[in-house]
């Protein structure tokens, strides 16, 4: 089963919980993601299915939107509403105009020190684990990118916003980071991913679609093919930025044994997806020469 689908992840598990969850439901092996959503994170994961995982390389380092909720008043450990408080609740003496103009601060490219409940590894390790046994964990900062970083509202000691950044950010030190900027600490209270590089939540299932899916199809595997086909991304949509060609079956048969083939009419672009018909995404073709490509993934022989 080869496909891209886009899950609505659900509050409270991991990435990695999702995609066990749907290697079972569609027996499956080869399911992987593309970017980590933090356990309180709802919201767009894109799964890359079968041998669509030989895909990953080609997906660029697209932005992120998200929207949430920071809670002001006190940090945490974890820099969100998962962790330990740090402090004591504090009075809130910030206004929404103030809330504002510092988030505007942190526009731009930025130097972001992760949090050390992250994956990040030190010294081949991931970070929270040495973290949970209460090690020192010293985590280099990273050069990311804010795109937008909007305060829409303030209730009480709740800030609602939006924001788009690179990935690689952590929204959870925005928000801890402001916290501090402003003197009162904060922490991230509540997140929602919106859309990752080019997918969407108009893209995305429920897992419990899946599931209604599983029991349908009951142990008929070519049925169960069918309905995940109808719910993933198209895969014209897949990789929009590379320009589409469908060649022959002889072309296709070239492409299927490694070899190079000509393709004219995409003379001035590195990489071009080709198809097979319609629906086949059987390569990822590289510019070589001239007009001559050489396959440089094999989806379909």
């Amino acid at each position: 089963m080869d496909a891209v689908l886009v899950i609505d992840k659900p509050s409270g598990v991991t990435s990695h919980d999702v995609v066990a969850r749907v290697r079972r439901l569609l027996g499956e092996r080869s399911v992987g993601h593309l970017g980590t959503l933090d356990p309180l994170a709802t919201g767009v994961l894109p799964l890359l299915i079968g041998r669509y995982t030989r895909l990953a390389q080609f997906f660029s380092a697209g932005t992120k939107v998200y929207e949430g909720v920071i809670r002001l008043g006190f940090s945490t450990d974890t820099y969100d509403a998962d962790g330990e408080a740090l402090s004591p609740p504090q009075n809130i003496q910030v206004t929404l105009e103030q809330l504002r103009q510092t988030a505007n601060e942190f526009l731009g490219e930025i130097e972001q020190q992760p949090p050390k409940f992250s994956a990040k590894k030190v010294a081949g390790v991931p970070a929270y684990k040495l973290a949970r046994k209460n090690r020192d964990v010293e985590l280099k900062t990273v050069q990311v990118k804010v795109h937008r970083f909007e305060v829409e509202s303030l209730a009480g000691d709740e800030a609602r916003f939006s924001a788009e950044v690179s990935t690689g950010t952590y929204v959870r030190s925005l928000a801890h980071d402001l916290g501090r900027r402003l003197g009162c600490g904060a922490h991230l209270a509540a997140l929602r991913r919106t859309a990752s590089g080019e997918f969407t939540l108009k893209d995305a299932i429920v897992l419990e679609r899946l599931i209604a899916m599983k029991e349908l199809a009951g142990s008929v595997q070519e049925e169960l093919e069918r309905l995940t086909r109808e719910i993933s991304v198209h895969p014209r949509r897949v990789l929009a930025e590379l320009p589409s060609v469908t060649v022959d079956d002889q072309a296709a048969g070239l492409i299927a044994n490694g070899r190079a083939v000509n393709l004219p009419e995409f003379s001035g672009a590195k990489l071009a997806k080709v198809f097979r018909g319609k629906d086949d995404l059987i390569a990822i073709a590289a510019r070589v020469a001239g007009t001559l490509f050489q396959p440089k993934v094999v989806l379909q022989t």
